[in-house]
């Protein structure tokens, strides 16, 4: 009797057991799942300083996914989504920022990068960024001995840096005319340097008013000339057009161009840099914004035709300004 009033009691006993072993395995299942690593996230950096065969990127590493990061770097390809499997730099460990040298470039050849980190599960990618290597165009000296890499861009040849040239080509100088009411004034060819300060030339070149540009000395470099109107549109609809011109002429990254320096790629090589403009007063502005080159072309109504860039877009915009204003200068081939 006594015996069976027991096993409903043990039954009862087995049925709790049982279920308290079944929630408790549910729940290491669970702890289990919700520790399982995933993989790193990591965000890549602008791509700078892109030569002939080399180019500066890198990334951050902003979270190991639960796993430590045991590998971090770059990877790249001519492919658009490159891989460890294609070339890629190692450096270190852990989460964080980290910079990296792209190297055993081809010249004039678009790439793609982008940052990888590693851990026990795999690895994570961020976005991929293009960018273009250099041309293999060589070097070209100007008059006083100042070196500019050029630079092949469809059927033309352009200089890859903002001229700086202090005299013409037949040894004559270009007046240096600092002071603005002076400059204001001026119907004659003169160079100035951003805001007279001359740490800026090496880097951003010299501002030029459009009558050195037309002076018959040529401002020039041997073999070479301030391109026209018409040569500026040939390069312009090489690169497709006035909507994405700008950021594939445009030099990529923060370093000389202002915050978000948007829709820069530097595809072309051409590598422009903002070294604003002086006005036609004399007063300096927009250095690190914006990028204003004269072509060689008048403007009918008045003045002259120039080219100008900006940091917030790719686009690049065709205007007319006064000739005593103040613009970098490029020159292409004859």
């Amino acid at each position: 009797m006594i015996v069976h009033r027991l096993v409903p009691i043990i039954l009862s006993f087995l049925i709790v057991f049982v279920l308290l072993l079944i929630v408790s395995c549910s729940s290491d299942d669970t702890s289990a799942n919700s520790l399982s690593p995933n993989l790193p996230t990591v965000t890549t950096s602008p791509v700078t300083g892109e030569t002939q065969t080399t180019a500066e990127c890198g990334g951050t590493a902003t979270s190991d996914g639960g796993s430590p990061i045991t590998a971090r770097g770059v990877c790249w390809s001519t492919n658009p989504s490159p891989i460890v499997a294609d070339h890629r730099s190692n450096d270190g460990m852990g989460t964080g920022s980290f910079a990296s040298s792209l190297t055993d470039l081809s010249a004039g050849t678009p790439y793609y990068v982008r940052a990888y980190a590693s851990n026990r599960v795999g690895t994570g990618f961020g976005s991929a960024h293009s960018f273009r290597t250099s041309s293999a165009s060589g070097t070209v000296t100007d008059i006083d001995g100042n070196v500019y890499q050029a630079v092949t861009i469809g059927t033309q040849v352009w200089m890859a840096g903002n001229l700086r040239v202090t005299h013409f080509r037949n040894g004559d100088p270009i007046p240096d005319v600092a002071d603005s009411s002076t400059w204001s004034g001026l119907s004659t060819g003169a160079h100035c340097a951003y805001d007279d300060d001359e740490s800026y030339v090496s880097v951003y070149g010299l501002l030029y008013n459009w009558y050195a540009v037309d002076d018959s000395r040529s401002m020039a470099l041997d073999g070479w000339h301030v391109p026209s109107y018409a040569e500026w549109v040939t390069l312009v609809n090489y690169l497709g057009g006035e909507s994405v011109a700008g950021g594939k002429l445009k030099q990529t990254g923060t370093t000389h161009w202002g915050s978000p320096n948007a829709g820069a790629t530097n595809e072309s090589g051409f590598s422009a840099l903002p070294g604003g403009k002086r006005n036609y007063l004399g007063t300096s502005h927009g250095m690190g914004y914006y990028a204003f080159f004269w072509t060689s072309s008048k403007n009918p109504p008045g003045g002259a035709f120039s080219q100008n860039l900006a940091f917030h877009g790719p686009e690049i915009t065709l205007t007319a300004y006064g000739e005593r204003a103040g613009y970098s200068v490029r020159c292409v081939k004859d």
